[in-house]
């Protein structure tokens, strides 16, 4: 397919949906796995996290290539210990052992008010708040430590070079008949995937966000994809250093999974991610009027007078609904590049010409 000249594509939701799913089921997945991985990486791009959408796909088929990734794998419990789970992932893919991870952890909670699950040796799990969102939807609250294990991109407060991953922290509230609070980031300026998108596009992004391999910031992309390599810094400098930290320790350490250091450096395509998250029935503590003061808060917040070129006050998790809705009427919106690089990934999963072409015409 030749994409030069091509501007931006605007793909129906559930076209895009039904062509990640037949990748992956080309690729070897069976039905229920593509569709789970189609259901995460597509929400992604509808909340406007085309870091963690369906640009993703070609990194998979390369981990998938190298022997990282594995089709049809699912997560299995190393321990039990009633309010807490230990899970290993099993290099299966995230948007699987990830769901299943959450829903042992959901009936737990629901069960004894409170459960912990460590997840290790998950292959990408991706947005972390969908995960949130799949406790919320469960009217569970919760919150995740997560870590990037053994692929650092991100320069330490102080430092000059990529010493770890990076790193989110997500966390929700459920709201009876209402969406959930929820929030998610990671705790470098950026995610990593956004320099991805950023360099496809032959964009810059904004200061403040990278530094060059000698330390010196710089607002290229390619400096995150081309040799000499820089590194992504962390949000809110010593703040969110701290918080990565920390991330790192819970999500990687806790979990019994593993920390990034010279030991553990990986070189394959495979990005491993460990998460530590806590998964509590508002219901068990006493606090019947919990959802009440929350809602006193967010109408205190919403009331502030607004700054200049402000249309509205969000709270956490609007902003992802205001593009999921955007979206579902427009169109996901896909680079030239990252839509060739989609196409040479199902061409890789032994998808027929004929079929891809069929997906194609999207863009026509």
């Amino acid at each position: 397919m030749n994409t030069e000249n091509m501007s931006e594509a605007r793909i129906p939701r559930h076209t895009l949906h039904a062509y990640v799913s037949a990748i992956w089921t080309h690729a070897g997945s069976t039905p229920r796995e593509a569709q789970l991985v189609a259901d995460h990486l597509v929400m992604a791009n509808m909340s406007g996290h085309d870091s963690h959408g369906v640009g993703m796909i070609p990194r998979y088929m390369a981990s998938l290539g190298d022997g990282e990734l594995k089709l049809n794998t699912h997560a299995g419990i190393v321990r039990d210990a009633g309010a807490v789970l230990t899970i290993d992932g099993k290099k299966g893919f995230g948007q699987v052992v990830a769901y299943e991870a959450m829903e042992r952890g959901i009936e737990r909670a629901k069960k004894l008010g409170v459960c912990a699950v460590g997840l290790r040796n998950a292959h990408h799990i991706g947005r972390i708040g969908h995960w949130a969102e799949q406790c919320a939807a469960a009217g569970l609250v919760s919150f995740h430590f997560v870590n990037v294990a053994g692929d650092p991109l991100v320069a330490p407060f102080g430092g000059i070079d990529r010493r770890f991953g990076t790193n989110p922290f997500c966390a929700a509230f459920p709201r009876d008949g209402r969406e959930p609070l929820v929030l998610d980031f990671a705790t470098s300026g950026i995610a990593y995937g956004k320099t991805r998108v950023a360099y496809n596009k032959g964009v810059k992004v904004e200061p403040g966000y990278l530094i060059d391999h000698a330390g010196v910031p710089t607002v290229e992309p390619k400096v995150m994809h081309e040799a000499p390599f820089g590194s992504l810094t962390a949000m809110g400098a010593h703040k969110g250093y701290g918080l990565a930290a920390m991330c790192e320790i819970f999500g990687g350490a806790l979990s019994g999974g593993y920390t990034t250091h010279e030991s553990t450096l990986d070189t394959t395509n495979a990005i491993i991610n460990c998460m530590t998250s806590v998964i509590v029935d508002p219901k068990a503590f006493d606090a019947p009027d919990a959802e009440a003061e929350a809602d006193a808060f967010v109408e205190w917040v919403k009331a502030s007078p607004l700054a200049a070129n402000t249309d509205r006050i969000m709270v956490p998790g609007e902003p992802e609904r205001v593009r999921r809705a955007e979206l579902e009427v427009k169109g996901v919106p896909i680079d030239p590049t990252t839509w060739q690089q989609i196409h040479d990934a199902a061409v890789t999963a032994g998808m027929p010409a004929a079929e891809i072409d069929g997906y194609m015409k999207a863009l026509r």
